[in-house]
């Protein structure tokens, strides 16, 4: 997904939670941690927008350390990422979050995770064959196809909508060319 100031989904993807841990103490930061200051080693979950200018600004002085460090999301973490090396398929996804494949672009861009990257690659183009399947198959969709939807996350829906789209506008044109 390209990042854009205008874009919805790149907003809507940096306003989930990422895991933070405070490098220094900020005892009159008291808006982040419900009227309580921030202390040194003091873990919380910040908007992914902040965390990422947090981690990335340095401190006023000599020291050399960021403000925070960013941790790996459990939606991107060992055990989801496990499972989708396992079956791709049977992960929900969107129960990791909701915008997963943007996510994980974003943890990208942040740590350099070969692995993580190979496994994401695998898994959307291992669900975009099952799920340009569904979407061509009517029938199948209209059968046990909301559980099937549930599971997506929002690049995905989008894809299904494409493909059935596209499918549907495919048979409309055969049809009228047919007839002509």
């Amino acid at each position: 997904m390209a990042t854009s100031y205008y874009s919805v989904d790149a907003i809507l993807t940096d306003s989930q939670k990422a895991p933070c841990t405070f490098d220094l103490s900020v005892p009159h930061l008291t808006a982040l941690n419900n009227g309580s200051g921030i202390e040194n080693g003091m873990k919380l979950e910040l908007p992914l927008w902040m965390a990422d200018m947090l981690a990335l600004s340095k401190p006023a002085g000599p020291s050399s350390s960021s403000l925070v460090s960013l941790d790996m999301p459990a939606a991107l973490g060992p055990r989801v990422i496990n499972a989708l090396k396992a079956d791709p398929k049977s992960v929900d996804v969107k129960a990791q979050a909701r915008w997963f494949y943007g996510l994980g672009e974003r943890m990208l861009d942040l740590f350099d995770e070969e692995e993580m990257m190979e496994v994401l690659n695998d898994t959307f183009k291992q669900r975009a064959l099952e799920i340009a399947d569904k979407a061509a198959n009517t029938r199948t969709t209209q059968q046990g196809g909301d559980e099937f939807l549930r599971g997506l996350d929002e690049n995905e829906r989008r894809l299904f909508r494409a493909a059935h789209n596209g499918t549907n506008d495919v048979k409309k044109w055969f049809d009228s060319s047919s007839r002509a």
